[in-house]
């Protein structure tokens, strides 16, 4: 999957949000898209798992809990994409 379908989903995208304000736990990341989107807990968790396997998010088990927080090189790699486009004019 490349980066640009990782984040294509708003639910990613809103996952991404969230961790970008810090660490979040799996439960609090859940009970706010479960709010905002409707989706199931097993949805939720598929979505922070395509996260995880594409270097868009980390995990650490830290009990019975697993905090989650954001990794910044997919979205550089991605901002570094749109930079190039920029400077050459395709997307002004």
């Amino acid at each position: 999957m490349h980066a640009f379908e990782v984040l294509a989903d708003p639910v990613r995208r809103r996952i991404l949000e969230l961790l970008a304000g810090g660490e979040r736990s799996s439960g609090d990341l859940t009970a706010v898209v479960r709010r905002e989107f409707g989706v199931s807990q097993p949805a939720v968790s598929r979505h922070l798992r395509v996260l995880r396997e594409h270097g868009f998010a980390t995990v650490l088990a830290v009990g019975n809990r697993r905090l989650y927080a954001v990794e910044a090189a997919p979205l550089r790699e991605i901002d570094g994409w749109l930079d190039r486009h920029r400077t050459a004019g395709i997307l002004n």
